[in-house]
């Protein structure tokens, strides 16, 4: 459970700092919850869909990359994507494999 948060305008003026009042003990505590077998399907469920679109943006990304005359901005958006959906695919794998404390 979130107590507070405060936010402060970091001194250069590029990015935004937020503080939170919640322990690591309580994030790792949530991590440790076992899913369910129904939370385990719909995770891979998500895993499957989210490889498919990587994919697909693979294929798209590599087409238009040999393409002379195509939108620069387009692509870097379309390889941002990419990135996105591959940083939610191991987090969601990694939801997948309950954590072992040595």
């Amino acid at each position: 459970m979130l107590l507070s948060a405060s936010f402060r305008f970091a001194p250069a003026g590029i990015a935004w700092q937020c503080r939170t009042l919640r322990s690591r003990a309580e994030v790792v505590s949530l991590a440790n919850i076992p899913l369910t077998e129904e939370e385990r399907d719909e995770i891979l469920t998500r895993v499957r869909t989210l490889e498919l679109e990587h994919k697909d943006l693979d294929d798209i990304i590599a087409r238009l990359a040999v393409e002379p005359g195509q939108d620069a901005l387009q692509l870097r958006r379309l390889k941002k994507r990419k990135l996105l959906l591959k940083d939610q695919i191991a987090r969601l794998r990694d939801r997948l494999i309950p954590d072992i404390i040595a």
